[in-house]
């Protein structure tokens, strides 16, 4: 293989577990179109003033590229801003994506993620029979778009293909400057917080904006031992792939002996508490980063 991954940088590659034989992103963790709107809240219109959902048959929807992590759909829209309130769901069927004009499916959503689970869907706001999520795709690469892409993407999607999950009570900050992961309640409380490693100047964390834990998984040859990878929905918005490989440019948390400092290629470090507090919050839980 051209590029050894381990979790001493950041980026994602497909392994294979061998006990489940099911390919996950390897994080290797030192991320056109109209902008998301900003919102602080999920407001609802009212059906009349939302376009009416247009039909996709089966065929047309298949042929749609899937919006997984590995993905770049240029029809997605950036979101460069951090939001403080969502909703959770999970897919009743793969479901079509769409960009602003909500008229021509972009993408599709496909039902059960890369672990072969359900996958978790997170939602910013409900405007008839739409909602808008947050997508665990990229909208453009760095390199296509003068050295800094939007870290995170969302999309519109049909209502009526979403089944309505647990809202998670508390959300995860990051700080790059003082270099912490907190977890906060929905008050604002900081209920416990840890140091953290964080990017260097090179390969920044993505800072400025919020994504969402997308899946966990432990896999021991990316030097994590037993403890969980948490995923995220983010990507380094400086760099295609900041360890090389083509594994889309992933951030996640993740354990490692040298937790603090400027140290990674964008990833985020943490002890084995620091790792444990995060896998004990449930899919879907804001992840925003300062």
């Amino acid at each position: 293989m051209p590029y050894r991954k381990t979790w001493t940088t950041v980026g994602v590659a497909a392994v294979v577990v061998a006990a489940a034989a099911i390919a996950v992103p390897a994080l290797t963790g030192a991320t056109g179109g109209e902008a998301v709107p900003a919102t602080t809240h999920r407001p609802t219109a009212t059906a009349s003033a939302a376009p009416a959902v247009p039909a996709v048959d089966g065929a047309a929807l298949a042929a749609l590229p899937e919006a997984r992590y590995s993905a770049v759909v240029g029809g997605l829209l950036p979101v460069d801003r951090t939001v403080s309130a969502a909703e959770v769901f999970r897919l009743r069927a793969d479901a079509p994506l769409f960009g602003s004009d909500r008229q021509h499916p972009v993408a599709r959503f496909a039902a059960t993620d890369f672990l072969g689970q359900p996958t978790t869907v997170v939602g910013l706001r409900h405007e008839g029979a739409w909602e808008l999520v947050l997508t665990p795709a990229r909208q453009a690469l760095p390199s296509a778009a003068g050295g800094h892409a939007a870290a995170q993407t969302a999309a519109w999607v049909p209502a009526a293909s979403l089944e309505q999950q647990a809202t998670p009570t508390s959300h995860v900050v990051i700080s790059t400057a003082d270099q912490t992961v907190s977890i906060v309640s929905s008050t604002g409380q900081v209920s416990r917080s840890f140091p953290a490693g964080v990017g260097t100047a090179d390969t920044p964390t993505p800072t400025g904006v919020t994504g969402y834990l997308e899946q966990r998984y432990v896999d021991p040859s990316q030097g994590t031992g037993d403890h969980p990878i948490q995923l995220t929905s983010l990507h380094s918005s400086a760099d295609d792939e900041p360890y090389g490989g083509s594994d889309g440019g992933l951030i996640g948390l993740h354990w490692n002996a040298a937790a603090s400092g400027a140290v990674s290629h964008g990833c985020v470090r943490l002890s084995a508490d620091g790792v444990a507090a995060i896998d004990a919050l449930p899919l879907g839980t804001l992840v925003t980063v300062e």
